[in-house]
């Protein structure tokens, strides 16, 4: 298995990648704030380089729920410079966490090679022209409703069902729009339109995702249902179930981990790598 995303290429199997979070925003719900100055955001950016990233996701709107939408011309003020200074500096690929086709084309040509789309369940095809005409890397994320209305009441029959029928969907829709599978990312949107319940049943059942044949992408990294969970309340006192979360996930066959936490997870991610290769 191959991913593709612009000049850089990835084959499977091979150690599990680790996604940085760089969020530029003032409220996102773990570091809202703190990085929200360009300079700072560029060394935390570096920071998570150094402890071992693999991938750096820059986002410049919170996607946490009841978020306040931006605008396109704000989000763009804050993703640019990171992008473009990282861009300089950086040799590994860098991510845009965007919604907005027209931030993603601008955030390719500052740079980055994926774009990461929490939206990926709208009907309009202006995200996939960027992502084919581009060759950037694609991950296509689950997601009930949208960041403002997407935990009020979440309600599945079926979580994995509905979340495996959603991927065949949007897989032809990205396929017949000319979109190559090799450009392909699937994450189910763990904490986007799902409670508690959902998102373990998630976890448990991500092994029936592995049919496509594409990379995996599992972002639990501090969310609330940890802290319903573990009783962590805060979302810095939720780096051990983070962990239990990224580990149970590369059992089942995930391929990316995006996280907060880089050295911590990395060091995770290398040992039940370590052990697994050790099965008879």
């Amino acid at each position: 298995m191959i991913l593709r995303a612009r000049q850089f290429r990835f084959e499977f199997p091979r150690p599990t990648l680790i996604m940085g979070i760089v969020n530029v925003t003032p409220d996102s719900f773990s570091d809202g704030g703190e990085f929200f100055d360009a300079r700072r955001a560029i060394e935390h950016a570096l920071q998570l380089a150094g402890e071992g990233a693999d991938i750096l996701d820059i986002g410049g709107e919170s996607t946490r729920p009841n978020a306040t939408p931006v605008s396109e011309e704000e989000e763009l003020r804050r993703v640019l410079p990171v992008l473009r200074e990282l861009s300089s500096v950086c040799k590994i690929p860098l991510s845009i966490d965007t919604m907005k086709p027209q931030v993603a084309a601008a955030a390719v040509e500052a740079g980055a090679s994926i774009v990461n789309d929490v939206a990926a369940n709208r009907s309009g095809d202006a995200m996939w022209r960027v992502v084919r005409e581009s060759g950037a890397a694609y991950v296509l994320m689950h997601m009930q409703g949208t960041p403002q209305t997407m935990q009020r009441h979440p309600n599945y029959a079926n979580v994995v069902a509905e979340v495996h029928t959603f991927f065949s969907e949007k897989l032809e829709c990205l396929s017949n729009n000319g979109v190559e599978p090799e450009q392909m990312v699937l994450d189910p949107g763990i904490g986007f339109g799902k409670n508690c319940e959902h998102n373990l049943e998630l976890l448990a059942g991500l092994g029936h995702f592995r049919t496509y044949q594409r990379p995996l992408l599992v972002g639990a990294s501090r969310k609330g249902f940890i802290g319903q969970v573990t009783g962590a309340e805060s979302a810095a006192e939720r780096l051990p179930g983070s962990l239990a979360c990224a580990c149970a996930a590369i059992e089942a066959g995930a391929q990316i981990i995006r996280t907060h936490d880089v050295a911590a997870t990395r060091q995770a991610a290398r040992m039940i790598e370590a052990i697994r290769a050790k099965r008879k």
